[in-house]
């Protein structure tokens, strides 16, 4: 499994999928390639101060090189977006939420991609 590491491979990750939870959210894109899978890390300032911020890049990366790396997808690149809750959340706790939400990308039920469900949105406005 490789790293993302440019912004441009960052941005086009938005235009994926977007699968929720109480830790972080995950923007998932399939490349469509069938080569490894990509996994990039994002922490806003939002979240804390470069200590806080760099102890949580560390739980993920552990994370999922002990136990969730193996549910990621081949060919689809994942983007993780931590919120503050994860750094007092339990270390097996942020496993089972990253093999959740790779597993639920596995299973193909990610729900639809955020381009058409803007799209949707706009039409509903035209409606009115």
């Amino acid at each position: 499994m490789e790293r993302l590491k440019k912004r441009a491979e960052f941005l086009a990750a938005r235009k994926g999928r977007r699968l929720n939870g109480p830790l972080f959210f995950v923007e998932v894109l399939d490349r469509r390639d069938g080569r490894p899978a990509r996994y990039g890390l994002t922490v806003t300032r939002k979240v804390g101060n470069a200590v806080e911020r760099n102890r949580i890049r560390r739980r993920l990366r552990e994370a999922i090189r002990v136990r969730s790396g193996a549910d990621m997808v081949a060919g689809f690149d994942y983007v993780i977006v931590a919120r503050r809750d994860l750094l007092v959340a339990p270390f097996e706790r942020i496993g089972a939420e990253l093999s959740a939400r790779f597993q639920k990308v596995a299973r193909g039920g990610a729900g639809g991609d955020r381009a058409g469900q803007r799209q949707a949105g706009a039409d509903h406005r035209e409606c009115e």
